[in-house]
């Protein structure tokens, strides 16, 4: 009889087309006008995952785009895992940078190009796949298995944690895997412990309830794009460091095995410049770019606007001003306290002519598990047994809602290891899978599975 590996071999062809077929639906999470696609996709999953043997599967509500679930509970006495990956996609603009259709996904030197080919649904794919070869090969499962799929991850789980909540008992679980997240290189595997928090703030200066004229009021009324632009040279100094006070002070320090990990991981900065057309890097002192990008907090400016912008020229003292800004978190930083301290300083060094608010519009926990927990170690030996290499225990430097959510609303460890490169272009135009990563993947995925039974439930 063949192992799981061996037929997962024999189905690549097949392991394919299923995963053309799922990529075809334009899930579009954040766009009104594909939700019948979105509602769609849920319902093409369900379909899949009850194909392969899972029970239960059912597509639930949520006070918006729905999520899907399906379990396999045969394996008394062996832990229970519950698998997160998001069906929904980013859309697609601009469309002309894409070399073909993106909900038509073509083959293209060793790539699948298509929306969501890397983020989530290949993921999914090679989820679904090594149950599929698992359940066909030996008739069960090493272990107790449920999957959530969501369909809000690209509009930043809006609904998930008030779903955990919902359905705690149906979700409850003794680990998380989630893959949602890239390798550090071909071949090169990764097991991610970390994220970074996250708090999104709009400051609007204000100094008058019309714009004026420059030439009769110029040098007699205060400028709220200067006072703006004063604002914010205050709360960096020119190396990086954010000056608000009390900024850093919980921050945890990175220790030595945490920095020899992140030394193991390749940095191409000349490569990093030419992809986006950088003339130089730029952060913290003291700190790697990695180190930084993983494990450092930040502060940002991210876009800001007033005044007149048309064509032309318009000789005004604008009424107003306004930026966005966000600030990625660390452990041990709170959302709350951050957004506090930031606030309170915006309001000290502001100058007193104008009017200054300060409105949070969103945030995040960071998130992170102790890199000697059982199950990371579970994971490092059956990615280092895939791959013939020991996996790179890193960080990210970006947020996934969904993982605090279940960390804390389950109370269970979370593992996040992609079987995607980092350079997918997620988000962006040609949006790609690479094949070799993909097939992987699905072997990676089937032998973790047995890796995490031998752990104690």
């Amino acid at each position: 009889m063949a192992t799981p590996a061996e037929l997962l071999e024999d189905t690549r062809e097949q392991g394919l087309k299923e995963l053309d077929d799922f990529l075809r639906i334009p899930s579009i999470s954040s766009q009104p006008d594909h939700a019948e696609d979105v509602r769609r996709a849920a319902a093409h999953l369900a379909e899949r995952y009850e194909r392969v043997g899972l029970e239960n599967a059912e597509v639930i509500e949520t006070g918006g785009h729905p999520a899907v679930y399906a379990d396999w509970l045969k394996a008394p006495g062996k832990p229970t895992v519950l698998v997160y990956g998001h069906y929904d996609v980013q859309p697609v603009d601009p469309l002309e940078l894409w070399k073909s259709p993106p909900f038509e996904p073509i083959q293209h030197d060793g790539q699948l190009l298509a929306r969501g080919s890397s983020d989530d649904k290949g993921q999914i794919a090679i989820h679904w796949q090594a149950i599929d070869a698992w359940l066909k090969a030996t008739g069960e499962l090493p272990l107790n298995l449920k999957v959530i799929a969501e369909g809000e991850e690209e509009i930043s789980s809006v609904h998930f944690d008030e779903f955990v909540k919902a359905n705690t008992e149906r979700l409850r679980t003794d680990y998380c895997v989630i893959s949602d997240t890239s390798m550090v290189a071909k071949g090169f595997p990764a097991i991610t412990y970390g994220l970074r928090g996250l708090i999104y703030f709009e400051v609007r200066v204000e100094a008058s309830r019309v714009d004026m004229h420059s030439g009769l009021m110029g040098g007699v009324a205060p400028n709220p794009a200067q006072a703006l632009a004063e604002i914010l040279m205050r709360l960096k100094d020119p190396a990086g460091h954010v000056l608000v006070p009390g900024f850093y002070d919980a921050v945890r320090p990175l220790g030595e095995e945490e920095r020899r990990q992140y030394a193991r991981v390749p940095f191409d900065e000349a490569a990093i410049k030419a992809t986006y057309g950088l003339s130089a890097l730029h952060g913290e002192p003291g700190f790697s770019p990695t180190e930084r990008e993983w494990a450092r907090p930040t502060l940002d400016v991210n876009g800001i606007w007033g005044g007149y912008q048309g064509p032309g020229s318009k000789t005004i003292i604008p009424a107003w001003a306004a930026a966005k800004i966000s600030c990625r978190l660390v452990p041990d930083q709170e959302p709350d306290e951050m957004m506090d301290a930031v606030k309170d300083y915006i309001e000290t060094v502001a100058p007193k002519t104008v009017r200054v608010s300060v409105t949070e519009l969103s945030q995040g926990e960071p998130w992170i598990t102790p890199m000697d927990h059982p199950l990371i170690r579970a994971a490092h030996r059956s990615l280092t047994r895939t791959y013939g290499k020991e996996p790179a225990l890193i960080r990210s430097g970006g947020s996934i809602p969904a993982v605090e959510v279940m960390g804390r609303r389950l109370n269970a460890p979370c593992l996040l290891v992609g079987f995607v490169l980092p350079d997918s272009f997620a988000h962006a135009p040609n949006e790609r899978l690479d094949l070799d990563s993909f097939y992987a993947g699905r072997r990676a995925a089937a032998d973790l599975w047995e890796e995490i039974a031998a752990l104690q439930a």
